[in-house]
């Protein structure tokens, strides 16, 4: 068998220009429409961050609130029958020399 030669014509180049174009096309389709899609996961994961955020704000607060001196010490002297010591309550104990203790 004698070898033909492969020779595109018009007709073979321009489908093959618009194959490729077709693939290109659609490639570039896909790869926007995942963009888009990461990017509302990312705005979706910004809002929830913000969130959070304020959340933690808050906490924080009711912390520092819940744990201030004046409210330990109402809940101290009511629940725990505690009381600031005056002066003649306080005991100032001596303190041992290291050389005592064994």
């Amino acid at each position: 068998m004698a070898k033909r030669s492969l020779r595109l014509r018009g007709r073979s180049i321009a489908a093959l220009v618009l194959a490729g174009f077709v693939l290109i096309a659609t490639g570039v389709i896909t790869r926007r429409s995942y963009g888009i899609v990461q990017q509302r996961e990312i705005e979706r994961l910004k809002n929830r961050l913000d969130g959070l955020s304020a959340e933690r704000e808050t906490l924080e607060s009711q912390i520092r609130t819940a744990s201030s001196r004046a409210r330990l010490g109402s809940i101290a002297e009511q629940r725990l029958k505690l009381s600031v010591a005056t002066g003649s309550q306080l005991v100032f104990l001596p303190r041992k020399s290291s050389r005592d203790t064994p």
